[in-house]
């Protein structure tokens, strides 16, 4: 399912961690969009355009658009090779883009933005970068324009991870099991309910996408047969089970609550319900029997 995430248009926001970095999936995806002829346009902060660049060819580096906030990215130098009005000028520059066609915008990363530039700033120039289609009045899937946001979720709090979430059409959330990576896929298509998928790959060193059917084999535990079975209730201070004997007394004990037939025909008798109780009572030398003053003895 990870060759559909380019399928819808919008924003498709990588989640990745220390354990699972989500780069390599972004390249793939650059890959994927620059061969089937879109427009390839990189916003780089974290990493180098060289480095971004290595293990891409020739023909699909040719294709890449970089807009390079890594080297100088608040324009120190003076020089004029840096983005002249810094990381958000460079994203509404993108959203005044004019040219036709679908295109593919990689921002490498929400994080970095994110330290640079407000919250709410950034979500909305996300929305109106990744509505661009709508906007135009255009809907045609040859007219989409998608959004591929890496965020590294564990340098952010709750706020700004469901700001962007709330933004998201498709979230892919980076684990595995026993070195294999998976995606945990959610789509919100609009008018429908989300819908979740799993999905286990690997990234080759050509940056290709391999999909796998399912977890590795190694990751689900086999039991050894050699080692022995304990009971965890042997050494416990009370018994769990009962013996048969036990069982048959059990089952032939009647409960107090219980109405049996036996106490209701006791109740139906004439005789005991005629019956009267008395209360037999022998003052103390100490009690008090004034009936005008019963708290007497109470000294108050």
């Amino acid at each position: 399912m990870l060759e559909s995430l380019l399928a819808l248009g919008g924003l498709v926001l990588l989640r990745d961690s220390v354990e699972w970095e989500g780069r390599s999936l972004l390249k793939a995806l650059i890959k994927k969009s620059a061969l089937c002829g879109e427009q390839v346009h990189i916003l780089g902060c974290e990493v180098s355009e060289e480095e971004f660049r290595e293990g891409f060819d020739s023909n699909i580096n040719s294709r890449l658009v970089y807009h390079d906030l890594f080297r100088d990215p608040l324009n120190w130098s003076k020089t004029g090779e840096a983005l002249p009005g810094g990381p958000l000028e460079a994203l509404r520059a993108l959203c005044r883009r004019t040219d036709p066609g679908p295109v593919t915008i990689a921002l490498d990363s929400l994080s970095w933005l994110l330290l640079h530039l407000p919250c709410t700033t950034l979500c909305q120039t996300l929305h109106a970068l990744s509505h661009q289609d709508s906007c135009h009045g255009d809907s045609s899937p040859g007219e989409q324009v998608h959004v591929l946001g890496l965020l590294h979720e564990e340098l952010h709090g709750p706020g700004p991870l469901g700001a962007l979430s709330s933004l998201a059409q498709t979230e892919v959330t980076l684990s595995g099991v026993m070195g294999q990576a998976s995606a945990h896929i959610l789509y919100r298509r609009p008018q429908q309910r989300p819908t979740h998928q799993t999905q286990w790959f690997s990234i080759l060193p050509d940056f290709s996408l391999e999909l796998q059917g399912g977890p590795p084999l190694e990751s689900q535990p086999n039991p050894d047969p050699h080692t022995p079975s304990t009971d965890p209730t042997t050494h416990l201070t009370f018994n769990l089970h009962l013996s048969k004997k036990e069982r048959e007394a059990k089952d032939s004990l009647t409960l107090p609550f219980q109405f049996s037939s036996e106490k209701q025909q006791a109740l139906l008798r004439p005789g005991l319900s005629q019956a009267t109780s008395h209360i037999f009572y022998e003052p103390d030398a100490y009690d008090d029997l004034d009936q005008e003053d019963p708290d007497d003895d109470l000294d108050v």
